[in-house]
Protein backbone atom coordinates (compact mmCIF):
# COMPACT_ATOMS: atom_id res chain seq x y z
CA UNK A 1 0.00 0.00 0.00
CA UNK A 2 1.46 3.36 -1.04
CA UNK A 3 1.08 5.98 1.71
CA UNK A 4 2.49 8.88 -0.29
CA UNK A 5 5.86 8.85 1.42
CA UNK A 6 8.93 6.66 1.64
CA UNK A 7 9.42 4.77 4.92
CA UNK A 8 13.05 3.83 4.16
CA UNK A 9 15.89 6.14 5.21
CA UNK A 10 17.18 8.14 2.25
CA UNK A 11 20.08 10.52 2.82
CA UNK A 12 19.54 12.25 -0.52
CA UNK A 13 16.16 13.75 0.41
CA UNK A 14 15.13 16.02 3.28
CA UNK A 15 13.27 14.52 6.21
CA UNK A 16 10.04 16.24 7.24
CA UNK A 17 8.18 15.60 10.48
CA UNK A 18 4.39 15.56 10.61
CA UNK A 19 1.79 15.26 13.37
CA UNK A 20 -1.89 14.40 13.03
CA UNK A 21 -4.31 16.95 14.47
CA UNK A 22 -6.95 14.26 15.01
CA UNK A 23 -5.14 11.28 16.59
CA UNK A 24 -1.74 12.80 17.52
CA UNK A 25 0.22 10.27 15.44
CA UNK A 26 3.72 11.61 14.63
CA UNK A 27 5.77 10.38 11.68
CA UNK A 28 8.59 11.32 9.33
CA UNK A 29 8.46 11.54 5.55
CA UNK A 30 11.33 11.72 3.07
CA UNK A 31 10.32 14.11 0.30
CA UNK A 32 12.00 16.17 -2.37
CA UNK A 33 11.84 19.94 -2.15
CA UNK A 34 9.38 20.06 -5.05
CA UNK A 35 6.86 17.63 -3.52
CA UNK A 36 3.69 18.96 -1.94
CA UNK A 37 3.34 18.63 1.85
CA UNK A 38 1.35 15.66 3.09
CA UNK A 39 -2.23 16.41 4.10
CA UNK A 40 -3.65 13.18 5.58
CA UNK A 41 -2.57 10.89 8.40
CA UNK A 42 -1.60 7.33 7.39
CA UNK A 43 -3.27 6.02 10.58
CA UNK A 44 -6.67 7.74 10.69
CA UNK A 45 -6.76 9.87 7.50
CA UNK A 46 -7.07 13.01 9.67
CA UNK A 47 -5.44 16.33 8.84
CA UNK A 48 -1.67 16.55 9.44
CA UNK A 49 0.57 19.52 10.07
CA UNK A 50 4.29 19.87 9.48
CA UNK A 51 6.42 20.09 12.64
CA UNK A 52 9.29 22.57 12.54
CA UNK A 53 12.20 22.16 14.93
CA UNK A 54 15.53 23.85 15.56
CA UNK A 55 18.40 22.72 13.39
CA UNK A 56 21.95 22.57 14.70
CA UNK A 57 24.41 24.48 12.56
CA UNK A 58 28.17 24.19 12.87
CA UNK A 59 30.43 26.61 11.01
CA UNK A 60 33.88 25.23 10.32
CA UNK A 61 36.93 26.90 8.88
CA UNK A 62 38.69 30.17 9.45
CA UNK A 63 36.78 33.38 10.03
CA UNK A 64 33.96 32.02 12.19
CA UNK A 65 35.46 32.56 15.62
CA UNK A 66 36.23 35.78 17.47
CA UNK A 67 39.86 34.78 17.81
CA UNK A 68 40.24 34.21 14.05
CA UNK A 69 39.94 37.89 13.22
CA UNK A 70 41.19 39.44 16.47
CA UNK A 71 43.98 41.98 16.20
CA UNK A 72 47.28 40.70 17.46
CA UNK A 73 48.82 42.97 20.10
CA UNK A 74 52.58 43.17 19.46
CA UNK A 75 53.44 44.47 22.94
CA UNK A 76 52.41 42.33 25.88
CA UNK A 77 50.45 44.06 28.60
CA UNK A 78 52.52 44.77 31.69
CA UNK A 79 50.78 44.66 35.04
CA UNK A 80 50.41 47.99 36.84
CA UNK A 81 52.59 48.33 39.94
CA UNK A 82 50.87 47.79 43.24
CA UNK A 83 50.14 51.02 45.12
CA UNK A 84 52.45 51.69 48.04
CA UNK A 85 50.86 52.61 51.36
CA UNK A 86 51.32 56.27 52.34
CA UNK A 87 53.13 57.00 55.57
CA UNK A 88 51.30 59.35 57.95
Amino acid sequence: MWLGFNLERNSQMPTYQYACSACGHEFEAFQTFSEESLTSCPECKGEVRKIYSAVGVVFKGSGFYKTDSAKVNSTPATPAPAPTPKAD
